[in-house]
């Protein structure tokens, strides 16, 4: 297997990394700290981009952030503020969808590949009661229809592509420090482990669906 990880140097990338390569696929590791990739710049991610030769087999996005600039997620619609609601969007959707458009020429036409996105259940229409966090929810929403959206394109260029978005659940990682609360946490390694095997569990007709890390669907 050959795998394409973004963000693999933050806490769950880094984890993908070293299960896949226990599993002894053949990795490609991209993310900011260490090859320069900045996702929110798709002349960036074309440049990381172009030198690598097709196919791949899996490719997965394991950006995103909760907070930016030292923000936390809004309380209150009082404190929405239009530059950090786009510093979302472009960080946490604009970015994976320009790796997904750049990355399509890497899958195999006419064998299975797979794709993930790391969503959050939070970015779910449907399952918010509790309303706040309004940039980082419409950020993660918005990623969700990109990606389904696009899925239902590449099936008729890629018919044995599935394409998802992932829930990973609550990862004890920088991202989650202050927001983990009473909800049970696990490790990098195993959040890995569960998308991983939900991931490649996943067949060509669940593309363009949003799952969590135990494979169940998540309401729009």
């Amino acid at each position: 297997m050959r795998a394409l990880i973004i963000g693999a140097s933050g806490g769950i990338g880094a984890a993908v990394c070293a299960h896949l390569a226990g599993q002894g696929a053949a990795v490609t590791a991209l993310s900011r700290r260490d090859t320069g990739l900045d996702i929110t710049s798709e002349a960036s991610v074309i440049a990381a981009l172009a030198p690598l030769e097709a196919p791949y087999d899996l490719v997965m996005v394991t950006t995103g952030a909760l907070e930016l600039d030292g923000h936390a997620p809004e309380k209150t619609l009082k404190v929405l503020d239009p530059e950090r609601l786009a510093a979302q969007f472009a960080l946490n959707a604009i970015g994976p969808a320009m790796v997904l458009k750049h990355a399509l020429r890497l899958l195999p036409r006419a064998a299975p590949s797979h794709v993930a996105m790391l969503s959050a259940r939070v970015g779910s229409i449907g399952d918010n009661a509790l309303g706040g966090w309004y940039s980082y929810r419409a950020a993660k929403a918005a990623l969700n229809q990109l990606i389904h959206t696009a899925a239902i394109e590449i099936a008729r260029s890629h018919p044995q592509a599935t394409i998802a978005c992932l829930h990973p659940g609550t990862v004890a990682t920088s991202l989650t420090a202050k927001y983990a609360g009473g909800h049970p946490t696990v490790t990098p390694a195993v959040a890995a482990a569960h998308l991983l095997g939900v991931l490649q569990g996943l067949t060509p007709a669940q593309s363009g669906g949003f799952f969590d890390w135990k494979g169940e669907a998540i309401a729009w």
